[in-house]
Formats: structure tokens, sequence, C-alpha cells
């Protein structure tokens, strides 16, 4: 995925995007779809398309529906954005040394992220 990032006040549109998704829970983790490390890819396209590539904890995640549309949603929010597609993927698999340290913590998983 590639294309231009518009300029916000406060960053690129993409860096808003990513923002927005923050507020996009995992249901079954309860925490945010952007410190677990599900979202690889915001990119803004010409017209203010945000093009997102995610994935989900495990192929066949039950709330993988769920999380896809809350994420477009939560795009489709950004002011200038104007469509959203998300493309779902499973490469690289997930695995929980994506996640943020704050996430780590917060699901009781210590020691350090290996690189």
């Amino acid at each position: 995925m590639s294309g231009q990032a518009a300029a916000t006040p406060t960053g690129t549109l993409a860096e808003a995007v990513r923002r927005a998704l923050g507020m996009v829970i995992d249901p079954e983790l309860g925490e945010n779809v952007v410190d677990l490390g599900l979202i690889y890819d915001v990119v803004i396209a010409d017209g203010g398309v945000a093009l997102i590539q995610m994935t989900t904890t495990t192929r066949g995640c039950p709330a993988s529906g769920y999380l896809e549309e809350a994420v477009r949603e939560a795009a489709r929010a950004v002011p200038a954005v104007s469509r959203v597609e998300v493309f779902m993927t499973y490469e690289p698999k997930w695995t929980p040394d994506m996640m943020n340290d704050e996430a780590r913590r917060n699901l009781g998983l210590t020691g350090r992220r290996r690189l």
C-alpha cells in the first residue's frame, strides 16, 4: 500500500486515522487494536482514501467481522477521510510480541518484546 499522506494540524492524516483506531477495542482481549499490534499499515491515498491493512490474533477469530467494521467506522469518522478500505491479512502471522509494552502489561505478559 502506498500513497500520499495529507497534512492535518496535528500531523498526517494517516496519524489521525491511527489515533482514531486506538478507540477500537478487541472484545476478547479488552485492549485497542493499535496497542495489540493488529494494525499493520495505514496509508492515505489521493482524495483522502484511507487504506488500512490489519490482522486478527488468529485466522478464525470470531470477532474478525466486528473488528473490521469497527476499524472502518473509526477511520471514516476522521475529518478529511473520504472513503475507507480495510484489507485483512494473516501475513505476517500475529504474535503477542507485536503488542506494545502497555498492552503486554495490561494482559499480564511480562518480559521484554523481542525484536
